[in-house]
Parts: structure tokens; sequence; C-alpha cells
């Protein structure tokens, strides 16, 4: 435990109390990427386009009305946000209904998952600022990911599986960024992932989330594959250009 300022932090069990803490970071951290998402895809050069012939059009069509021209380009970014926020909207919903609605079954009762907060407080007060969550990922292990890396093999597990663990959730309130927190969280779940024996840490971001791949780089994680199935509608996925990137850190 680390003390400054009055102020301690612990990287403890998830316990039940937290749950309305751990849902609250959870749906800010999901949420937050909106905005970024939407300025990305409205600067590809294929949406800039677009954004510029639509709103000729509205001019040419208002009769040289450049209020109608703003509207119409107006409109175009319009559909590109919703089309961001419909994405990340319902990743969250997704996960709410998922693991996210019984983290005690899906996580707890299962000594290969684990799911892991930052709580910071002082003897009278605390709150939740971080969390991170393993899930094991029982599978044989894949001769694509072990051609991934120039040729390097993905590892094995202590009983030569090739088991590997998937992190999610990895998500540190704004105000408590640039601390070292999601350092430590991610230190975390790889010690859990060693201590399992498992082969691999792996973690999917979208690609709006340039800190959260920063973060991972530096925890020594290389991108191994990207796709583009969001699991949203295909045109609202083709229309917001968001990728998922499958980062990796072999153990």
């Amino acid at each position: 435990m680390a003390q400054k300022n009055n102020i301690q932090l612990a990287i403890r069990e998830y316990r039940p109390s937290d749950q309305a803490m751990v849902t609250e970071l959870f749906l800010d951290s999901i949420r937050e990427n909106i905005y970024p998402a939407f300025f990305k895809s409205m600067s590809h050069s294929d949406h800039v386009g677009v954004a510029l012939s639509i709103s000729m059009a509205g001019y040419v069509l208002g009769g040289s009305s450049y209020f109608q021209a703003l509207l119409f380009g107006a409109a175009w970014a319009g559909l590109i946000y919703f089309c961001c926020h419909e994405i990340y909207e319902g990743y969250m919903l997704r996960r709410l209904t998922t693991d996210m609605a019984d983290i005690q079954a899906n996580y707890l009762t299962n000594p290969d998952n684990g799911f892991w907060v930052a709580e910071v407080g002082d003897n009278e007060t605390s709150r939740v600022v971080g969390m991170v969550t393993v899930r094991a990922q029982r599978r044989v292990e894949d001769e694509h990911h072990g051609n991934s890396n120039g040729g390097v093999g993905t590892g094995s597990s202590a009983d030569g599986s090739g088991d590997s663990g998937e992190m999610s959730h990895l998500a540190v309130a704004f105000l408590w960024r640039r601390r070292k927190l999601g350092y430590q969280l991610t230190q975390r779940a790889l010690e859990f992932c060693k201590e399992r024996g498992f082969a691999r840490l792996i973690l999917d971001v979208s690609s709006p989330q340039t800190g959260a791949m920063s973060l991972l780089r530096k925890n020594g994680f290389i991108q191994t594959s990207s796709h583009s199935n969001t699991h949203g509608n295909r045109w609202i996925s083709k229309l917001a250009r968001i990728s998922v990137l499958r980062m990796e850190k072999f153990l």
C-alpha cells in the first residue's frame, strides 16, 4: 500500500460492495471513447470528401445558401456521430447483460478468473478509481498467433495446454490518470496470468483508444491482428471506421 498526501492507494480484489462504483467507472470508460472515435472518423479523407460534397450540394440546392450548406454538412457529421455512439453504447449494453451482470459468478467463483480494483482513500472514506479483469481462455495453441510475431511462438502453460488470459475492463478514473495506475493494474493482471501458468495475456482495444495502446506497448504487448467486426450493424461499422485491435503479451 502506498501513501501520498494522506491518501492511500491499494490494488485489491473486487468486493460486492464495489459494484456501484465499478459500474459507474465502466460506463464512463466506454462512453468517453465516443468523441475521439467521432473526430478520428470525420478526419478520414473519404469522410472529408463526402462532407464537402454534401455541403456543396446544400449550397447549390439552397440557391447559394451558406446556411443550407452548413446544415447539410452538419447532418452528415451527425450521422457519423450516431454511428460511433451506437457502437460503443452497443458494446456497453452487451457487457452489462453478460459478464458485468453477475461479477461474483463470472469472475470470483472461478480461480482462473480475476477482478481487481484500485482503491484510494483515507481513514474515513475510500473510492474505486481503477479496475481490470482477467478471464481464462481454454483453447488449443493457435498456430496463427504463433506466427504473428515474426515466428515467435505463444509459449505454453505449466501443463503444456497453451491456455491464455483475456484482459478487459481496464479503466482508470479521469482524475487519477498519469499516476501509473493503469500500469500497476496491467502488471497485476500479468502476475495473475503467470501464477496460473497461462501462455499469454490478450486484450482487444478499439482503434481510437490510443492511450490504452500506448500503455499496453509500454507493458510489452504487441499488436497481432485487427478486424472491423464491432458487433454492430454492418453499415454503422463501415461509416464509423472503427477497427478492433488484438494486443497480446507472450508469457
